[in-house]
């Protein structure tokens, strides 16, 4: 419940960073500009995100009779949480690693690797699978659009303003309201940066823990997890920034050659949450003390 209160904290400032900067820069009129290029991106990502994130990833529909294991289990997982069977896609890559995407349940998609139906028991592949359907039975792919959508919204303004586009209060003759302008042009979209990744990191804590809430192994994710770390850290995958945040741990860390963990500001600008965050919560779960 944490994670969602945090969620809906982080999305409500978001907006408001979005309204506050078109109210600087344009009056009231650019607020309603800001409000209303943020609307048009939603809309068109609200429905093409999920083809866009497939096609980024190069994946391909799983043909009926592909790879049992992995349909097997989502199929049971779906029918225990009482959800649509989503489609089915591989990727060609011997890096571990997983995501789901689609707008709800009912146009979902999850996207498994090679690499991760190599290395993962059947209860660790499970604990993944119920983390990505934990995804989609909360949303939160459809959050994930909306925050980047707003952000880079938010990022487009900016640009307006500094190329005259807007015009309005940037142009008077107080110093002071030309500076406050020039501040907000630049610290903006670096703000709305920094919330959707924060947005990112919740969603990730919560579906690890919805996920584990279905299965009832919070260990096997954990596992999996540890797994995922070494397997991403070692085997590169090419993969668009882009679409990064969407896989259950970072497709792109074996190009950065970070460890996991690392200071406040990596933490700030991560992603994803740092694994061993992530197996202690779970840990803590299945602690009969927690």
């Amino acid at each position: 419940m944490n994670n969602n209160l945090k969620t809906v904290g982080l999305l409500a400032a978001l907006g408001a960073v979005i309204v506050l900067v078109g109210q600087t820069l344009g009056g009231t009129g650019g607020a309603i500009i800001a409000l209303g290029i943020a609307a048009v991106l939603n809309f068109g990502m609200y429905f093409f995100s999920d083809k866009l994130a497939l096609r980024a990833s190069k994946a391909r529909p799983i043909e009926e009779g592909e790879y049992p294991q992995v349909t097997s289990i989502v199929s049971k997982l779906a029918q225990m949480e009482n959800m649509p069977m989503p489609k089915l896609f591989y990727i060609d890559s011997p890096q571990p690693n997983a995501f789901a995407t689609g707008r709800s349940p009912k146009h979902a998609a999850v996207a498994v690797t090679a690499g991760i139906m190599q290395l993962m028991t059947n209860e660790e592949l499970e604990g993944v699978l119920a983390h990505e359907l934990a995804h989609v039975r909360n949303r939160d792919i459809l959050i994930g659009t909306i925050a980047a959508t707003m952000a880079a919204a938010l990022s487009i303004f900016a640009r307006m303003a500094m190329w005259g586009a807007l015009g309005g209060r940037r142009n008077n003759n107080s110093p002071i309201g030309g500076i406050i302008a020039l501040i907000s042009i630049i610290l903006a979209p670096l703000a709305a940066m920094v919330i959707k990744l924060a947005i990112t990191r919740a969603r990730e804590y919560q579906a690890d823990r919805t996920g584990s809430n279905i299965t009832g192994q919070p260990l096997a994710l954990a596992s999996a997890l540890r797994k995922l770390e070494a397997g991403t850290s070692q085997i590169p995958m090419n993969v668009n920034p882009a679409v990064a945040p969407l896989y259950i741990a970072d497709p792109l860390k074996a190009f950065g050659g970070k460890k996991d963990g690392g200071g406040s500001l990596r933490k700030l600008f991560a992603t994803h949450p740092p694994i061993s965050d992530r197996v202690a919560r779970l840990e803590e779960m299945a602690s009969p003390f927690s």
